[in-house]
């Protein structure tokens, strides 16, 4: 007998459009032949049920949330160990990582960034990502250089992936509508293997470039202490004009300095 269904938890809208959940499903492209799928906050299940039924992949579920769980052991045919009940960003995952898996999901709102750190680091893992966030924070992954909302995740994301707006999303699809528009984005590991640099310094260089972004480089990258001086013309940009290559060719600069 179907369970009642669980209340909004940890800033997530629940999705109650089935043609939406229905193409965020089919926007996986099976990017690299994976085979496994891990939907983050399944909910209810609007979005599960088309990933469940797919024969080309097997789908996780991992849910937090305790009535949700219950809700969905009651109303899918799931097996053994496919729902994780547990926190993405703390739950031991080894096991599910041991092969390449896509993530899905209608991210919750206050967690959407921390979940895609948590991807950047996992990116050898990870090839591919369809996600429902904040059109804002969509927004501001895919920018390009010289656009005001490019931004750490901008920089971090598609340095190892190419990053696609797919399509928004008004508030009245969702129960209870949030306050903003959402999007859908897709994120596709590209075919940079690793950093010619330092990914240490080059996450610190990012980082600080943008947690001052309305100051200068000459500014911002001061505590960097560049010995060769900061007179060339990039330390007259803004973070927000700089480019993946760019970044890497301050830490580049930053590494090789001599004392």
């Amino acid at each position: 007998m179907a369970s009642v269904k669980p209340k909004k938890h940890l800033g997530q809208h629940f999705l109650k459009d089935l043609n939406i959940a229905k193409s965020i499903a089919e926007s996986l492209t099976l990017h690299q032949g994976y085979k496994q799928v891990l939907e983050i906050g399944p909910g209810t299940g609007v979005l599960s049920q088309y990933l469940l039924s797919e024969d080309r992949f097997f789908t996780y579920l991992v849910e937090i949330d305790n009535e949700s769980a219950v809700y969905l052991r009651n109303n899918f045919s799931l097996k053994e160990g496919q729902l994780i009940e547990g926190d993405f960003l703390n739950e031991p995952l080894a096991t599910i990582f041991t092969q390449p898996t896509a993530i899905i999901g209608n991210f919750p709102y206050n967690i959407s960034s921390q979940i895609f750190f948590n991807v950047f680091y996992r990116r050898d893992e990870i090839p591919e990502v369809v996600c429902m966030i904040q059109k804002e924070v969509a927004e501001r992954i895919v920018a390009k250089p010289g656009k005001k909302v490019n931004g750490i995740l901008s920089i971090l994301l598609q340095a190892f992936y190419d990053a696609e707006y797919l399509f928004t999303v008004p508030p009245h699809v969702f129960n209870p509508p949030p306050k903003v528009d959402s999007a859908v984005i897709r994120l596709k590991r590209n075919k940079r293997k690793k950093l010619p640099c330092s990914q240490k310094e080059f996450v610190k260089v990012v980082k600080a470039g943008f947690g001052q972004r309305r100051k200068t480089l000459r500014n911002a990258l001061k505590l960097f202490n560049f010995k060769d001086g900061t007179a060339d013309e990039i330390f007259s940009k803004r973070a927000e004009q700089l480019g993946i290559e760019e970044f890497i060719g301050l830490v580049d600069r930053l590494e090789n300095q001599t004392e």
